[in-house]
């Protein structure tokens, strides 16, 4: 005969019943346990499920951001070569021109980063 079950025979009945009522609060506690990990695991695949579709999105936005800084580039670029080649006068005259296209270039840009930067919580 084992050690418990030897002890489990000395002890009276009210004793029994006690280690018997513990015992199962033992085994409620275990289950309470495995369901608390399997709602971890749950939540923890949720969370990087999520994580994984904002990065997506942030990622697209981030293409359509440059895309746009891109064609601004392109557009300030033309316009020089435009008013450079066109203007036989004032230089201040194109400087103006670029910088207006460069400001907003600037402007689109710095919007961006100040939004990637508070999704980041920097």
């Amino acid at each position: 005969m084992s050690a418990p079950r030897r002890a489990q025979k000395a002890m009276s009945r009210e004793a029994r019943l006690m280690y018997a009522e513990i015992q199962q609060g033992v085994r409620h506690l275990e289950k309470s346990i495995a369901e608390i990990q399997l709602s971890l695991r749950k939540a923890e695949r949720k969370l990087e499920a999520d994580a994984r579709a904002r990065i997506r999105a942030l990622r697209k936005d981030a293409r359509t951001h440059l895309s746009v800084l891109k064609a601004k580039r392109r557009e300030a670029a033309g316009t020089l070569k435009h008013v450079s080649t066109a203007a036989s006068g004032s230089w201040a005259d194109i400087k103006r021109t670029v910088d207006s296209v460069l400001v907003d270039a600037r402007a689109t840009a710095t919007a961006a980063i100040k939004r990637f930067r508070s999704v980041l919580g920097g």
